[in-house]
């Protein structure tokens, strides 16, 4: 690799991880990771299955109010209509919140009228809140119980609605980059927040990733100079993953206008203090 190569590499690693955004998960341990990122981080907040919609709201309040960049995640499946997709509407705007992200959410059965996330990015269309940015879900993995011409047709739907896309969990920079390639290929042209894993344990991670439905990145983890190499980098991280080599691969491609990589969506897993002490040593590195 070349000096200049070199150098681009790792301008892109730094652009990428002093722009990335943190999502956290709205449980008991919340304030504490939140107080482990740099102040005014930006900070998307899911929706949990066992919380429900309204514990996620809550969150993205006090944070908000603590001075973070908050993204909500409004999950589909957990409102139970209009109504209350227009008071959470009005909560965040009040809240001085300006983006917001739209799953289907992984409930089973919807708790209301809304089906889908395309079902409630309509339904955003007639309140009276807006919102400047608003994300959607893409699979470079695919999706356990949806088929891929369903995925591409969802997302043609739910394009129009949006302003980026945030990916499911990834590993592999190629499997991103050429998933990339194939929705501008369908004229999709939404800038893409790339979601990737924080630092933890391989055996935690694995076992997420396993039930987040991830699947040829996982294999992706023992890939790297097969079972022996994965031995050797599980020994040599004191079995923690980082996403060095991950983030390595997509740094190219920064400023690329064909891929409109928009930054980093890191999934937590409310391991922040780890992280965040890797993330600065990258950057200070």
């Amino acid at each position: 690799m070349s000096v200049g190569t070199q150098r681009g590499v790792a301008d892109g690693v730094t652009q990428l991880l002093s722009t990335a955004r943190f999502e956290l998960m709205p449980f008991d341990s919340f304030e504490g990771e939140l107080s482990e990122l740099p102040e005014g981080a930006t900070v998307a907040i899911t929706t949990s299955p066992q919380l429900g919609i309204d514990r996620t709201v809550e969150k993205c309040e006090e944070a908000a109010e603590a001075g973070y960049e908050v993204v909500p995640h409004i999950a589909a499946r957990y409102i139970e209509g209009p109504e209350e997709l227009e008071e959470i509407a009005r909560r965040l705007t009040e809240a001085g919140i300006t983006d917001i992200f739209v799953p289907g959410g992984d409930k089973e059965e919807a708790v209301g009228e809304f089906e889908s996330a395309y079902d409630l990015l309509v339904a955003l269309e007639d309140l009276e809140y807006e919102f400047e940015e608003v994300g959607i879900t893409g699979y470079p993995e695919g999706h356990d119980f949806i088929s891929e011409e369903e995925l591409a047709e969802a997302m043609e739907k739910k394009a129009p609605y949006a302003t980026y896309i945030v990916t499911q969990l990834c590993y592999d920079p190629d499997t991103i980059l050429e998933w990339i390639e194939e929705i501008r290929g369908r004229g999709i042209d939404l800038p893409v927040e790339v979601g990737i894993p924080g630092v933890m344990k391989y055996e935690k991670l694995i076992n997420i990733s396993r039930k987040v439905g991830v699947g040829d990145s996982v294999k992706f983890l023992r890939k790297t100079t097969g079972i022996v190499g994965f031995i050797k980098q599980f020994i040599g991280s004191r079995g923690r993953y980082k996403p060095d080599e991950l983030i390595e691969g997509l740094a190219p491609y920064v400023d690329d206008e064909t891929y409109k990589l928009q930054g980093l969506h890191i999934y937590t897993f409310n391991q922040t203090s780890d992280l965040e002490s890797w993330r600065q040593s990258r950057l200070n590195g």
